[in-house]
């Protein structure tokens, strides 16, 4: 009867620390994909760039004829260089006509956008507080993680 119980605790106990091994292993596993991910919210940066990026870049990133499609732009930036392009200002680089040539003045008449230039945004208190929030949503867009329109909240 006790080589039963024993049995039985030792059964018992290798059950239950294979559980905690996979429990251990899915924590890991969580904290990975969780760090490499951009710090931020996607629902807040959908809603900021809504807000505020949206009317020269579309609703989904991908440009209009008053911003370029941002996606691939984005693809190949990092954290840094995108808080500082989007807060300091930034060119595009696109064609910018010299003064003298005669398509700018048909342009500037028709009303066309000539000068490719975003507006910094290190002045706005709600772009400033969620800068990373922004760089999250555009950068899982560029990366195909996230689809265009709402993300989950």
């Amino acid at each position: 009867m006790e080589k039963i119980l024993v049995s039985t605790v030792l059964a018992a106990t290798f059950l239950l620390s294979g559980c905690g091994a996979e429990i251990l292993n899915q924590q890991a596993a969580q904290e990975l994909a969780k760090s490499s991910k951009p710090p931020g919210s996607l629902y807040l940066g959908w809603r900021i760039f809504q807000d505020k990026c949206s009317a020269c870049h579309g609703p989904s990133a991908t440009g209009t004829s008053s911003g370029p499609d941002l996606l691939p732009r984005v693809r190949e930036m990092g954290s840094r260089e995108f808080v500082s392009l989007v807060l300091k200002r930034y060119k595009w680089d696109l064609p910018v006509y010299p003064a003298s040539q005669p398509a700018l003045v048909d342009d500037i008449l028709q009303r066309k956008p000539f000068m490719v230039t975003m507006p910094a945004w290190d002045g706005e208190p709600v772009v400033t507080a969620h800068i990373m929030d922004l760089q999250a949503y555009v950068s899982a867009r560029a990366q195909g993680t996230v689809g265009a329109g709402r993300p989950t909240p």
